[in-house]
């Protein structure tokens, strides 16, 4: 099993955005992580693109994909209940970034299940947001 610990955050709203993603295996043993600029976008844009960058990652590091399941842990209750289906998406931005995870999923064709967790419990792709965000990668 994969654990993908996915963040995205902007400084202002909107304003200069960053992504944080990091993966560990069953032993928390860390495989792969990444922090990008996306640009300028909202909290809610990054936090999806957070997660499409998470898809992106596995889809071109196959190797990681002899695991066969694939867990995503967010901090965004609002990005976790949209891709979960528990919350109806307004925003049409956010509902072309929903569909863009969908393909992405669908490539990967490998279970994958969401989960919210505290901002506290993903400090570390949060770090990978700032240190994108201050040039410090």
């Amino acid at each position: 099993m994969l654990k993908v610990f996915a963040d995205g955050g902007a400084r202002g709203n909107p304003g200069p955005a960053a992504v944080g993603v990091y993966v560990v295996d069953e032993n928390n043993r860390i495989l792969c992580k990444v922090g990008q600029k996306i640009g300028v976008a909202t909290n809610n844009v990054a936090e999806y693109k957070a997660v499409i960058v998470a898809l992106s990652l596995l889809l071109r590091k196959k190797e990681l994909l002899t695991h066969r399941q694939i867990q995503i842990y967010l901090d965004s209750k609002l990005i976790f209940s949209q891709i979960n289906g528990l919350f109806k998406i307004k925003n049409s931005v956010l509902r072309e970034l929903l569909f863009e995870v969908r393909e992405k999923e669908a490539e990967l064709a490998v279970p994958i299940q969401y989960f919210h967790i505290p901002r506290e419990q993903n400090k570390e792709a949060d770090k990978l947001v700032n240190l994108a965000l201050d040039n410090k990668l």
